[in-house]
């Protein structure tokens, strides 16, 4: 896909691991969200993996008690206002107060497994346009969302919704240590 410079080897490597291991996917699409990168960078990527192709990089906002240019704090907890690290199942789509929203499925038990319980959806919003970050240093922040700019918002989330899967990376040792879909991969 010729990535290189683009995406990190290791996050992409423990996405598409992942990606081989969960049973319930429906689509060959894969949504790789890096949080290792500040959020002034593009940092949400998805692929067509059966195409073997890059169909969108963007910009993408975390929740406001994550961090600020960084997310660096996670949580599965309702209220938080932080977002959750694993890998997740897209689902329908919705109209909300966000306007075109996808509801997200956490997969991992006690680290994304509260995300339909807690709202944390895909959405589009005003804070997550890059034009914010030239601004202010770096992007506005969510309660927790995966936020993107509202011109992509549509598109990506056309992209990716009914059964694909998402897998938000933070380079995070603790994750891996209790992640139910990483934990028994050799090597990762």
């Amino acid at each position: 896909m010729q990535l290189e410079g683009v995406v990190s080897w290791n996050a992409f490597r423990q996405a598409v691991t992942g990606y081989h291991k969960i049973a319930g996917r429906k689509r060959d699409v894969l949504t790789l969200i890096d949080f290792s990168r500040p959020s002034t960078e593009q940092r949400l990527f998805v692929f067509d993996m059966g195409r073997r192709k890059l169909l969108f990089s963007s910009v993408v906002a975390h929740g406001k008690n994550s961090g600020d240019k960084y997310a660096t704090s996670f949580s599965n907890e309702y209220g938080s206002y932080k977002s959750s690290l694993g890998f997740y199942l897209t689902e329908t789509t919705y109209q909300g107060r966000n306007g075109y929203s996808l509801i997200l499925n956490g997969l991992e038990k006690g680290i994304n497994d509260r995300a339909r319980e807690r709202a944390i959806v895909m959405h589009g919003a005003a804070y997550a346009d890059p034009s914010v970050a030239s601004r202010g240093g770096r992007l506005g922040r969510s309660f927790g969302c995966p936020a993107v700019p509202q011109k992509l918002s549509r598109p990506i989330i056309d992209a990716i919704k009914g059964g694909s899967v998402m897998y938000i990376y933070a380079g995070a040792p603790d994750y891996l240590a209790h992640s139910s879909v990483l934990k028994k991969t050799t090597g990762l």
